[in-house]
């Protein structure tokens, strides 16, 4: 199991965005700054950026923000369906797909601007 965790705006808006769209469930919702969410083996801690949770707390001088360009890549088929429903949903994405030696990739954005990868094999 892998876990990871990103800053977001709105957990509530977050955990919608994760189940709604890319398939994951949620594990605990133990309080509104916080939310464990699954699919597979990754689990997906959402942090609000502010309040008491450790998420939000200034470390080595910096407040944790959302957004960046870190990701984390979520195994698809049928990229260019997937990216139909989820623009139909207004789900903003970074661009266009790429396509790289042995894949197609594009970058979905959560509510907060999080990127998450939709990675897809050529065969």
């Amino acid at each position: 199991m892998a876990s990871v965790r990103y800053i977001v705006d709105d957990v509530d808006a977050a955990v919608a965005f994760y189940t709604e769209h890319l398939g994951f469930e949620v594990q605990m919702r133990p309080a509104p700054t916080f939310a464990m969410l699954r699919r597979d083996d990754l689990r997906l801690l959402v942090s609000g950026a502010e309040g008491p949770g450790g998420g939000a707390q200034e470390v080595g001088g910096r407040k944790p923000e959302p957004g960046g360009w870190n990701r984390f890549q979520l195994e698809v088929s049928g990229l260019d369906e997937i990216m139909e429903r989820l623009r139909a949903a207004g789900v903003p994405f970074r661009g266009e797909p790429v396509t790289g030696v042995a894949a197609r990739q594009a970058l979905v954005e959560d509510p907060a601007g999080n990127p998450v990868e939709l990675f897809e094999r050529l065969e």
